[in-house]
This record gives structure tokens, sequence and C-alpha cells, in this order.
């Protein structure tokens, strides 16, 4: 089983050597690596053609202009020819050395697989400010704008054939409304794997600002009404009110442990 991964660059060479090391530590080889890379202006290209050679052969990029993330993610899925795809972000790296081997285990028998993530500052890669489980994920869950953590998210081919790519007018929240026609308007047949996926740096296109925030419920609300789905703006604010919660309580957590 071949596994895709795609990850979409622009100006990233401050980050982008510990998101192909932790490609190249995967324990599982049978992969193919997309970069689909926005015409950086930084040494990004000088990194990706330093490391190509590496990957002996598995590598694939392109370097152009592109609409933004999601169209370039679309770019990767269509250049993809793996049984399974997933993506990584260039300022992300996976968390362990046997992710990869635990989704080509484990997808065996149903169309997606998602676990968690965590997320870390800059200064120390090694600290957690934020730890993301997709544990109590549930299908009916969606209408209140929770979705699986979406970096963790591998799907097979075949369903983004059948179903559609990213829908491109949605600017920060197009994982959501893709998540939202395959999950909950389609009901693929997924599975949560209890594993820590990703590590994410703080300050990505989804989780900087108030503004940013205020983009994402827009356009919820659009993904709801796209696929003719009941919800509103107070069941989205109960996700806020939610993740407050879970923020204090891993907090609180992390106090205990340290008394």
């Amino acid at each position: 089983m071949t596994i895709s991964i795609i990850t979409a660059t622009y100006n990233s060479s401050a980050t982008l050597r510990d998101t192909f090391e932790s490609v190249l530590r995967q324990s599982y080889k049978d992969i193919e690596y997309i970069v689909i890379d926005g015409k950086s202006k930084d040494n990004t290209l000088d990194i990706i053609c330093e490391y190509e050679p590496k990957f002996n052969g598995r590598m694939h990029w392109v370097s152009e202009s592109d609409r933004g993330l999601y169209d370039a993610m679309n770019k990767g899925i269509r250049m993809a020819t793996g049984d399974v795809i997933g993506i990584l972000n260039s300022d992300d790296f996976y968390t362990s050395d046997d992710i990869l081997q635990h989704v080509a285990l484990e997808i065996s028998d149903v169309d997606a697989v998602y676990g968690d993530i965590h997320y870390v500052d800059d200064s120390d890669l090694r600290k957690c400010v934020r730890y993301y489980s997709s544990k109590s994920f549930r299908r009916w869950k969606m209408r209140l704008g929770f979705m699986p953590a979406h970096p963790s998210f591998y799907c097979r081919r075949t369903v983004y054939l059948r179903y559609g790519l990213f829908d491109t007018d949605f600017k920060v929240a197009a994982d959501f409304e893709q998540l939202l026609r395959l999950i909950y308007i389609n009901n693929i047949y997924v599975k949560y794997l209890p594993i820590d996926f990703v590590t994410m740096r703080t300050g990505g296109i989804s989780t900087s600002g108030f503004q940013s925030h205020k983009r994402i419920i827009r356009d919820h609300m659009r993904a709801y009404e796209k696929n003719n789905i009941q919800s509103n703006y107070m069941l989205e604010m109960f996700r806020y009110l939610y993740k407050i919660f879970s923020i204090v309580i891993q907090r609180i957590s992390v106090i205990y442990e340290k008394i």
C-alpha cells in the first residue's frame, strides 16, 4: 500500500528541514512524497533540491504560482498516485517515526483514519502548549463545528475522486467543509487511532488571532449552507466554550503533575 504525503510550501525555509527529516525517519517506506511550492522567494527551493536525492525517487515537486494553501493541496492530491493520501504542513513534523506504519495497518478495512495532534511554541519544540485529541469526535458533532484533527486525517484516494477535493472558495476552513462533505454528508467509514500524529507550531493559517476565528466561523456557516445542513452561530459558540474548558483542564493537569 502506497501512502502519498502532500506538503504545500511558501517561504518555508525556517521549518522545512524538520518536516522533511520527519518524513525520512518514518519506518514505513512505501511512500510517495509530493511537495507543492507556491514560487517561494526565500531559499525554500534550495532546501527542496537538497533533500530530493535523499528520497531516492520518492519525492516529486513543482514550484509555481497558486491561489493559496488549499489550491496547492488540491494540486498535490491530483498528482498523487498512492492508495492513501495524507497532508503534512511545511511547519509541522511527525511526532514519532511509526505514524505511517500505523496508518497502513489500520486503514485496511476503512475509508479513512484520524488521531491526535499537539501544538508547540517555536522557542521549545518539546513543550506541548495544547493537545488536540480527536477521541471524542462523533459524526453528529460536526453540526457544532467539531472535526477530527485534519493534519491527522489519512484518506483513500478513491474517496477524494468520488466526493471531491478542497473547495477553494473557503479561505480558512476548506478543511472543515471537506470533512463535513466526506464524513457527515457521505458518511464514509472512519476510524480513530489513539496516536499523536503531528507536532504543529502555533500560528498557522487557522490558529492565529481573533479575526482568524471570526473568518473560521463565517466559513463554517457557509459550509453548512452549501451542504444543506441546519446549524447556527450559537451552536458554533459552544465549540469555543468546549475548547476553553479543555485548555483549562489540560493546564490544571500540568500543574498537578509538577506538584
